[in-house]
């Protein structure tokens, strides 16, 4: 909720207004919408924290009417007082779009993930993403950090930027035989229109390295329901020997009534 500045007292106002002048509301402060204390989990040495304000809402700058969301400042900090930590990144790659895209407008996720299970390092994931461009687009914007109890520090080991309208998609592996690896989704340039399908895996050092890339058997618009990371577990799974032919099918989290392939595409129907 946000919290807006008090109002002077009545006697107060009735000085200002005899006094020929007016008093003004203060402006709204941000608001929070996500404040993750970190200390615990990480078992840091500095309370370190991690969190999201989010301006008013602003006149929208692509449809040149009605409103947009506020601008989100990111903020990674070992203390109250202590400035907000570069390592994550708080604004977003445009590469050759427009600067209007750089700011960050909504923030889709930020959570602690625990790749190595309950009682091993945790890792800090934060996806985050710009307005909308004309067509319903937007850059999309994935980090994930970790932390170096040594040097007391948090350091970002994954970023991916990509858009949203050709059914791209970064995804953090929480569960099953990838726990912990990142699967991102991009579209080819040339026919036949698939996707880049590209995994990369947490090395014991929490880092992560690419360790799959290849082009995928969907196709784009081909009519298949389920998101490309889903349609395609089987074959990343067989590529990476985590499954083979004639055993039971990675199954997406949405129910799958009919679960067969189609060359080396999952169907639910």
């Amino acid at each position: 909720m946000r919290s807006y500045g008090k109002l002077w007292p009545a006697v107060c106002s009735t000085f200002v207004a005899i006094a020929g002048a007016s008093s003004a509301v203060a402006a709204p402060s941000p608001a929070v919408i996500a404040d993750i204390d970190l200390a615990k989990p990480f078992a840091t040495r500095a309370p370190w924290r991690f969190t999201a304000t989010q301006g008013e809402p602003i006149k929208d700058p692509i449809y040149g009417e009605g409103d947009a969301p506020g601008p989100i400042k990111l903020c990674l900090r070992a203390s109250l007082t202590a400035p907000c930590d570069a390592q994550l990144r708080g604004n977003l790659p445009t590469q050759s779009l427009s600067e209007i895209f750089s700011d960050v407008h909504f923030l889709s996720g930020a959570e602690v993930v625990r790749p190595h299970g309950v009682s091993g390092q945790p890792l800090l994931l934060v996806q985050t993403a710009s307005l909308r461009s004309g067509d319903g687009d937007r850059v999309v914007y994935t980090q994930v950090l970790a932390y170096r109890r040594a040097d007391d520090r948090f350091e970002r080991i994954y970023e991916r930027s990509t858009g949203r309208n050709n059914n791209q998609e970064t995804r953090f592996i929480a569960a099953g035989p990838l726990r912990g690896d990142i699967i991102s989704v991009e579209p080819t340039e040339n026919a036949p229109y698939g996707f880049w399908i590209s995994v990369s895996a947490l090395t014991p050092q929490d880092t992560y390295r690419q360790v799959l890339r290849y082009r995928s058997a969907t196709r784009y618009n081909d009519g298949n329901s389920l998101a490309v990371i889903d349609s395609e577990m089987p074959n990343i799974q067989q590529r990476l020997g985590v499954w083979k032919p004639g055993t039971p099918l990675p199954l997406p989290p949405s129910p799958c009534p009919k679960p067969h392939l189609i060359r080396a595409e999952l169907w639910c129907r």
